[in-house]
């Protein structure tokens, strides 16, 4: 394992907490940060082939709106913290591809913010930081 920890941002208060949190905690201790987003994104789909393609290109629409209006604003606050950082962004049920990279990356922690869903739907389904929780290999520090 490397000394490196996976933030998720999302554009949300609470990524934007998560990445605080985590600034902070690599100024103390010289960690490089993954910064990442997820999007979420189903790979099961019964289209034709047009609809398919049009499927991609939203796919790369996506891609290109997170990094300009999320990720790249994260890294900017991260050099000018003087923090070494790497970006990702990726498509896939979000706790899972945040799992894989953490893998991928060889990080010790992941960091992620709460969005502070309540209600039935959170009931139903649960929260990414919920699922990450309970599911993550290395440990997972939910910032409120």
């Amino acid at each position: 394992m490397t000394n490196s920890v996976l933030v998720a941002v999302d554009g949300s208060d609470g990524g934007a907490r998560a990445l605080q949190y985590a600034t902070e905690r690599a100024k103390l201790g010289g960690a490089k940060l993954i910064v990442t987003y997820v999007i979420e994104w189903s790979p099961y789909s019964f289209n034709t082939p047009e609809e398919n393609a049009e499927r991609h290109k939203r796919r790369e629409e996506e891609i290109d709106r997170a990094t300009s209006g999320v990720v790249e604003p994260a890294a900017a606050q991260l050099a000018a913290a003087g923090i070494e950082y790497e970006t990702v962004v990726r498509h896939g049920p979000p706790a899972e591809t945040l799992i894989k990279l953490a893998e991928k990356f060889g990080v010790q922690q992941i960091v992620i913010g709460r969005r502070g869903q309540s209600g039935i739907k959170n009931l139903l389904f649960g929260s990414v930081a919920g699922n990450l929780v309970q599911t993550s290999p290395v440990p997972v520090v939910v910032v409120p």
